[in-house]
């Protein structure tokens, strides 16, 4: 109620009105473009209503109306969906040159993070650099090998934190112990330590701080679609994320600068992480780099890294809690391979083709990022007949293309058996399963992500049985969704831990 609230008394401003005769004026002078078809627009507000506060699934209902490459005009924003595999494929690979800059939203403007971030900034020298250091001293499987320990670490806390709940039968928010070890994961990679204790409400908080980046850079934004009403930023979407990011971004700097200071005592040892070989970067001016572009980076590994990781292994433990049979499959797969009472290793994951078929059909059913970050057009591109013109924003429905009937026999249905014997994978390179992207802009931290996903749904499901809070039945669990630019149960999920006899 708030944002439709708002939308109608920031529409009826003088400056909103303006906007939209030059709307109208441009879109006179660009009449004999063929765009995709779409819905019919309203004047002034477009296609904005059609949004929903599922956009995803709007998108998806209106796709099946107007086609998988579809437009709209959202306010003043050329906007047009991809909801096919094929369609993907033109965008992200024959096309991906000309979509590879970002749709810039306002709440990413704040802090100037839309200059340094790297899912934002354009392909330039900057952006190459960051993602040549990702891609070659950060997420490289050698580098990853090297601090595996670090992870299992993590993985044995928690174990022993969810084996302290099965004796007096306490109820475990399992997007919450995820998001603390996938934090804490992720810090230790980084860091070589905590950044919080998972115990502590500074856990709580900093899930919290994170959620509102996502939240804020994912709700609709007047200012997004009616340049005009950036000066007064009408929601204070871009107040709100200047709080999370510096928040953040201070958290960071602390960091750097300590071991910074650190590595001049006499004495010191390198930890041989991720923030020493930033700092070895940077002093040995091997690239580029300085403190702001590095804050900004942690930025991106944390937020990105924490939020989609555990929200991931939430959706899978909450599929399993609703398809028994597919968990029991699970246990004895990994009771067949690992043996019980023994730890799951990173190394054993080639050896479980079931739990990564689980995970696959996980993301499949639940892509984190519904619409992956918007693209926008650098030229104009013709696509199947049809013209995407220069500036216009571009979004790929992977949550669409997931539920595809013509890709996938029974969409609705979680069954992870689909991916047994196939080559299917989430590395780019099949568009019916892309929820980190592809082409040049896919995420650089795919590695770390799916080592994690694997090495903590696996000890969970291998180490205890579960069962869903006051006795709820597996059919009357809520699967409601909470759209931000991720996807997360609307409803956190609530489980009983006992040790597996």
């Amino acid at each position: 109620m708030d944002f439709w609230t708002s939308s109608f008394l920031c529409l009826l401003s003088t400056w909103v009105l303006v906007q939209a005769f030059r709307s109208i004026r441009r879109g006179s002078k660009a009449s004999h473009i063929k765009l995709p078809p779409g819905p019919r627009r309203i004047p002034i507000f477009g296609n904005l209503f059609d949004l929903g506060d599922k956009p995803h699934k709007s998108l998806a209902e209106l796709a099946e109306i107007h086609g998988p490459l579809m437009s709209l005009k959202i306010g003043s924003l050329i906007t047009v969906v991809i909801s096919s595999e094929n369609m993907a494929k033109q965008v992200l690979q024959k096309h991906d040159l000309t979509f590879s800059n970002r749709t810039i939203v306002d709440a990413i403007r704040a802090c100037q993070h839309h200059e340094f971030g790297l899912p934002w900034i354009p392909v330039s020298p900057l952006w190459r650099t960051l993602r040549k250091v990702c891609n070659t001293h950060l997420f490289t499987g050698q580098k990853l090998d090297a601090n595996r320990h670090l992870r299992r670490k993590k993985i044995q806390e928690l174990i022993a934190y969810v084996q302290k709940s099965c004796h007096p039968g306490e109820v475990i928010n399992i997007g919450q112990a995820a998001f603390n070890t996938t934090l804490n994961l992720l810090s230790n990679t980084i860091f070589s330590m905590d950044l919080v204790d998972p115990n502590s409400p500074t856990a709580q908080d900093f899930k919290k701080t994170v959620w509102g980046v996502m939240e804020e850079a994912g709700k609709p934004n007047l200012a997004d679609y009616f340049p005009l009403l950036r000066k007064i930023d009408p929601q204070g979407v871009r107040r709100g994320m200047t709080i999370h990011f510096e928040k953040l971004l201070d958290l960071f700097g602390k960091m750097f600068d300590e071991r910074l200071q650190s590595r001049k005592a006499q004495g010191s040892t390198a930890s041989n992480d991720v923030l020493d070989t930033l700092l070895d970067i940077i002093e040995g001016n091997i690239e580029e780099l300085n403190k702001t572009h590095v804050t900004h980076l942690l930025l991106v590994l944390f937020v990105a890294g924490t939020d989609t990781t555990s929200s991931t292994l939430e959706w899978a433990m909450a599929e399993l809690l609703r398809n028994p049979q597919v968990l029991l499959k699970a246990k004895k797969e990994l009771e067949q391979v690992i043996g019980k009472g023994n730890p799951v290793e990173e190394s054993d994951i080639n050896r479980l083709p079931y739990l990564q078929a689980i995970i696959k059909e996980t993301f499949r059913m639940h892509a984190t990022v519904p619409l992956l970050l918007p693209r926008k057009a650098g030229a104009d591109a013709e696509i199947c007949g049809f013209t995407v013109p220069k500036g216009a924003q571009v979004l790929v429905n992977v949550w669409a293309i997931g539920r595809d009937p013509s890709i996938w026999e029974k969409p609705s249905a979680f069954m992870p058996e689909r991916f047994l014997g196939s080559d299917i994978d989430v590395k780019g390179r099949d568009f019916g399963l892309i929820p980190f992207g592809a082409g040049r802009r896919i995420c650089p931290g795919l590695p770390l992500a799916n080592r994690m996903l694997y090495l903590m749904l696996g000890s969970l499901i291998h180490s205890f049985d579960w069962k869903l809070e006051g006795g709820i039945s597996p059919q009357d669990m809520s699967m409601e969704e909470k759209f931000g630019l991720t996807l997360q149960l609307a409803e956190p999920l609530r489980a009983i831990p006992t040790l597996v006899r």
